[in-house]
C-alpha cells in the first residue's frame, strides 16, 4: 500500500521538475513559425493533459518504489522520467526535432517497457501508465510529422 507521504513526495518531484522544464523550455516564436499538421492540438491542451498525465506517472512510481525500489520497475520509471524532461529542452529550446524524436521514441519504448514489467507485479501501476502511453504515442506522431514537415 502506497503512503498519502510516499504519493504526495513523487507528486512534488514530478510536478516541480515538470513545471521547471515546462516554464524554460517554452515553445515560443519558433514554434509557431513551423509548418504542423492538421491534427496539431490547440496549444493550451498541453497544460491540462501534462497536469493529469503527470499525475498518473508520480502515483504509479510511488506505487512502484513501494513494492521494488531498486527493481526493473523502478528503473524503467526512472528512465521514461529522464527522458521525459530532456524532450522539452531538445524540441524547443535546441530545436532539434530528429533529435528530439529520437528521445520521444525511446521514451515510448520505455513507456512500453514499464506496462509489461508491472502488468505481473502491480497491475495498477501499468494501467496508470495507459494514458501516457496513448499521449506520447499521439506526441511521437507529431513530432514526426514536424520533422518531416520542416
Amino acid at each position: 500500500m502506497v503512503t498519502y507521504a510516499r504519493a504526495a513526495l513523487f507528486v512534488l518531484v514530478v510536478f516541480g521538475i515538470g513545471f521547471a522544464i515546462g516554464s524554460t523550455n517554452l515553445p515560443g516564436g519558433w514554434y509557431a513559425g513551423l509548418t504542423k499538421p492538421p491534427f496539431n492540438p490547440p496549444n493550451w491542451i498541453f497544460a491540462p493533459a501534462w497536469s493529469v498525465i503527470y499525475l498518473l506517472i508520480a502515483l504509479a512510481g510511488a506505487r512502484t518504489w513501494e513494492r521494488a525500489p531498486r527493481g526493473a520497475g523502478m528503473l524503467l520509471w526512472t528512465a521514461q522520467m529522464l527522458l521525459n524532461f530532456t524532450w522539452s529542452p531538445v524540441f524547443f529550446t535546441w530545436h532539434r526535432t530528429g533529435v528530439a524524436l529520437a528521445v520521444i521514441v525511446a521514451m515510448l519504448l520505455a513507456i512500453i517497457g514499464f506496462i509489461v514489467e508491472r502488468w505481473r507485479a502491480d497491475r495498477v501501476a501499468a494501467a496508470l501508465f495507459v494514458p501516457y502511453l496513448a499521449w506520447v504515442a499521439f506526441a511521437t506522431l507529431l513530432n514526426a510529422s514536424i520533422f518531416l514537415l520542416n
